[in-house]
């Protein structure tokens, strides 16, 4: 029998660990002592807290908050689309596996393309509002990113139509692998689609519905930066301003990283306490699979 020593698969671990704390441990603590100084150039003083009270004070930041608490919205509305159209596609209706194709394309295409794409298709002139005009629904062609009371739910809904392609089929791998012989049993004992939906499937997809909604929920607070630059740049004015691109235009616009920094480790933190739900459902589940 072969011995080894215990501190021989640490040794082996070793190289990767030191990789991946000067990845993103260096980074992170890079960030942290940014945003405790007035950044010049490549450094600057220390001056405490005071980059965290002036983006408190600031109307854009708030604003910024605002906008990504909004886009929460979208959370609930696309795990209710994700489950039904994985419980459709579950019950392998002719062309379903056509259908799971067509439905997760959207989800593979780069963020960047959808954006560019759809700020075209949405514009006043664009061709959704043509197409509303030739049908004549003038009143409906709005101006859907040029408005700054829609603008916002314009993204929110671009956003919906790419990653729901992800729960989709999150939920449909889930499904494949439950036993049927409960849901045969509750169609014997007179349960239709929705009781059966409601009573069987959704309590089987528990564990995976909680992890979802936490990666949903951090999606729409720290990751839709490329969704709001590419289709609105944050206009018109500040109406789809969110944290990212606060960040990027106190980083890159303003030359003030010591402010991005700051907001960065709030959002750094804010995405940390999100995860650590993730880490119990997770513990939760292995613990009932086991048991």
């Amino acid at each position: 029998m072969l011995r080894t020593n215990r501190i021989t698969p640490y040794l082996y671990l070793a190289p990767m660990v030191l990789l991946l704390v000067f990845t993103f441990g260096y980074p992170l603590v890079a960030i942290a002592n940014f945003s405790t100084r007035r950044i010049r150039g490549i450094s600057g003083p220390f001056i405490g807290l005071e980059n965290y009270r002036q983006i408190f004070k600031d109307e854009v930041f708030r604003q910024a908050v605002e906008h990504n608490l909004i886009l929460l919205i979208a959370v609930p509305i696309m795990l209710i689309i994700s489950i039904i159209l994985a419980v459709v596609l579950f019950e392998r209706i002719r062309g379903w596996q056509f259908f799971r194709s067509l439905l997760f394309v959207p989800y593979v295409l780069a963020i960047p393309v959808v954006g560019v794409v759809f700020s075209n298709i949405l514009q006043l002139n664009g061709v959704q509002n043509q197409i509303l005009r030739s049908l004549g629904l003038e009143r409906f062609a709005l101006d859907w990113i040029g408005n700054p009371q829609i603008t916002l739910y314009s993204v929110m809904a671009v956003i919906i139509w790419r990653e729901v392609g992800f729960g989709i089929v999150l939920f449909l791998a889930r499904l494949q692998s439950i036993n049927e012989e409960l849901i045969d049993a509750a169609k014997v004992d007179g349960a239709d689609w929705g009781q059966r939906l409601w009573f069987v499937i959704i309590p089987q997809l528990r564990s995976v519905i909680e992890f979802y909604v936490v990666i949903s929920i951090i999606t729409m607070l720290a990751w839709v930066f490329s969704y709001i630059y590419t289709i609105s740049r944050g206009g018109p004015g500040n109406a789809t301003i969110v944290m990212e691109l606060y960040i990027y235009n106190f980083a890159f616009r303003n030359q003030l990283p010591g402010i991005a920094s700051a907001v960065a480790a709030i959002l750094f933190v804010v995405t940390l306490i999100l995860m650590f739900p993730l880490f119990r459902f997770r513990s939760e589940t292995a613990m009932e699979e086991m048991g």
